[in-house]
């Protein structure tokens, strides 16, 4: 289900909203939960990363994969 929120007020607290909030109706009563998107930076955070750098990141793999790292932490690595 989807619902068009027309009310810039409301629309903004929840575009500016970091945890979950709670909606109630005009008497109070509880409707739901908004979930905000998981991971969202709180409003007036700066990544200290160009976008050139973070693709030159992506770009570059190093690592191990999952499962040598799960055998490892299970005893089974050398």
């Amino acid at each position: 289900m989807s619902i068009t929120i027309t009310d810039p007020a409301l629309l903004a607290q929840l575009a500016a909203a970091c945890d979950p909030v709670e909606v109630r109706g005009p008497d109070g009563e509880y409707i739901g939960t908004f979930q905000p998107p998981f991971g969202k930076p709180p409003p007036g955070l700066k990544i200290p990363f160009s976008d050139e750098e973070l693709e030159r990141r992506r770009q570059r793999r190093t690592g191990r994969p999952l499962k040598d790292i799960l055998r490892d932490l299970e005893g089974g690595g050398s």
